[in-house]
C-alpha cells in the first residue's frame, strides 16, 4: 500500500476534481429551474463581487421559474446585470421588488448544446486527475531514486495510484452520464 499520506494526499485531491466537476455540472440547467443555476454568478456589491445567494432569498415557486428577492432592494439592477452577463442566456424581469427568471423551454439544439458542454467539462476534470496521478508518479520514482523506497514498492504504489485514477475517471464518466441523461429527457 502506497505511504499512507501519499495516498490520502492524492485521493484528496482527485475527490475536490470530482467535486468541482458536480457543482459545475449542477449549474448546467436542464429544463427545469434549479437554485444551481445561480451559484456560479457574482455581483459588484459595493465594490466586492459577492454570490447572488448571499445577497438574495432564492426560490423555485414552479418548475420553470427562479425567484430571487434581494434583501436590499438597491441591488436589483446589480443582479440582472450579472446574470444578463452569465452564459445562462435567461433574460430577467424585475418588478422593483423582486427578480423573475423563466427558464424556456429547451430546444434539442440547445440541449446538444449543454451536452457538449457537460462533456467538455468532464473532460477538464480527467485531465486534471491525470495531472494529479502523473505528479505523483513523480514523486514515487524521485522517492525510489533517492532510495527511500524499493522499486517494487515503487512500482505496486503506482499501480496503487492507478486504481484510484480509474475509480475516479469512471465518477466522472457517471456524473456525466447522468448529467446528459437529465438534459436530453424531453
Amino acid at each position: 500500500m502506497v505511504d499512507k499520506k501519499i495516498y490520502k494526499e492524492t485521493e484528496d485531491k482527485m475527490k475536490k476534481v470530482l467535486d468541482n466537476l458536480k457543482s459545475d455540472l449542477a449549474a448546467i440547467r436542464a429544463g427545469r429551474a434549479s437554485t444551481a443555476l445561480l451559484d456560479k454568478i457574482s455581483v459588484d456589491y459595493y465594490g466586492v463581487p459577492t454570490p447572488v445567494n448571499q445577497l438574495a432569498t432564492i426560490s423555485v415557486p414552479e418548475p420553470r421559474m427562479i425567484l430571487i428577492q434581494p434583501w436590499d432592494v438597491k441591488t436589483i439592477t446589480s443582479i440582472e446585470k450579472a446574470i444578463l452577463k452569465s452564459d445562462l442566456g435567461l433574460t430577467p424581469t424585475s418588478d422593483g421588488k423582486v427578480i423573475r427568471l423563466v427558464l424556456p423551454e429547451l430546444t434539442m439544439e440547445r440541449r446538444k448544446e449543454l451536452v457538449k458542454m457537460a462533456k467538455k467539462k468532464a473532460e477538464d476534470a480527467k485531465v486534471v486527475v491525470r495531472n494529479i496521478r502523473r505528479d505523483t508518479n513523480e514523486l514515487i520514482k524521485k522517492m525510489e531514486k533517492n532510495g527511500e523506497i524499493s522499486q517494487d514498492d515503487s512500482k505496486r504504489w503506482q499501480e496503487e495510484i492507478q486504481k484510484l485514477t480509474d475509480n475516479y475517471i469512471e465518477q466522472i464518466d457517471k456524473a456525466l452520464t447522468n448529467k446528459e441523461k437529465e438534459i436530453m429527457e424531453v
